[in-house]
């Protein structure tokens, strides 16, 4: 069975009152070192990339989203032809939430975007704006960031909020692609099956968790409900380590894509649900980091919009001829 973390060691514990400023040092010591250097969709290196992204996920899913964002942009740019400023790191800012979103007219960049991680911590972002995407420097005069808009207890270490942008001159070459590319190229999908495989490694640190706080004292019902959440995601990494290596060749990857994020987002719900019956509210109260991971897993799976995306799976799967 192939797969992207089952059987591997838990990762090195992160300090134990997580901050911002500790996840920004710690994604620049990875940038620095290179483990941000991941394969690029498309060319067959899918399983490396994604166990790479589970992995992140594992240890941390602050850490994990501001990685995933910038491996994302860096695999965007590569499909447009385009390479990443030197040292930078980057974003990928797309929330079109209750009505807000960027707009481009006549090379000018304007709008409020929402759910941007990595606020003041990075340095670069690609920015949807309608049907465009747009390459900005967040250092220049108009970018206007508001960390303090982002009021969740999960994920609170993501440097996340709002960015107003007002009338920024976009010059040609900062647009990616012609009208419509950013998401009707290969690599959307790609993407989508990356965030699951970091939502995978949040529900699998959540069970590390849960193993430490069981040792020596367990009963039958917690042991049933720890069976049962090792099942769940020993199964959704085993469809994601199969389907890494025929997603890039599929005939239909969107149905690949979509069957991947719900069977996870499936399996984070089984881990947020049984893991507090597991332990009870001990951990809960006393336990800040357990208490925190399952906090930003709730805020993060949500990028999963439920039964929306499940209906649309269920649409697919209705079109495709046996």
């Amino acid at each position: 069975m192939t797969s992207l973390l089952m059987g591997a060691a838990p990762p090195e514990p992160v300090p134990e009152s997580r901050t911002a400023e500790w996840v920004a040092a710690e994604l620049r010591a990875l940038h620095t070192s290179g483990a941000l250097d991941l394969p690029v969709p498309g060319h067959g290196g899918l399983l490396r990339r994604w166990r790479a992204l589970a992995a992140f996920g594992r240890r941390d899913l602050a850490l994990a989203r501001l990685a995933e964002g910038h491996t994302d942009a860096v695999a965007i740019l590569s499909e447009a032809g385009r390479k990443p400023e030197p040292g930078a790191l980057y974003g990928v800012w797309a929330a079109k939430s209750a009505g807000t979103g960027a707009v481009l007219d006549n090379g000018r960049l304007s709008g409020t975007v929402r759910f941007c991680s990595g606020l003041t911590t990075l340095d670069r972002a690609l920015v949807a704006a309608r049907d465009r995407l747009v390459e900005i420097d967040l250092g220049r005069p108009g970018v206007e960031r508001h960390p303090e808009v982002w009021q969740a207890l999960g994920m609170d270490a993501s440097d996340s909020g709002d960015v107003v942008i007002h009338d920024v001159p976009v010059a040609g070459e900062a647009v990616l692609g012609p009208p419509g590319w950013y998401v009707d190229r290969p690599g959307f999908v790609f993407g989508g099956t990356g965030v699951a495989a970091v939502w995978l490694g949040g529900a699998a640190g959540i069970l590390d968790s849960v193993r430490e706080i069981l040792r020596g004292k367990t009963d039958e019902h917690q042991l049933a409900h720890l069976g049962a959440l090792h099942a769940a995601v020993a199964s959704a990494d085993a469809l994601l380590g199969s389907t890494a290596g025929i997603l890039e060749d599929a005939p239909d990857p969107a149905l690949l894509n979509d069957t991947c994020r719900a069977s996870v987002e499936h399996a984070a719900r089984e881990v947020l649900d049984r893991a507090p019956r597991i332990t009870g509210p001990g951990p809960l109260g006393r336990d800040r980091a357990f208490a925190q991971r399952l906090a930003d897993l709730q805020v993060f799976v949500r990028q999963h919009h439920g039964e929306r995306d499940l209906a649309a799976l269920g649409r697919r799967v209705l079109e495709v001829r046996p």
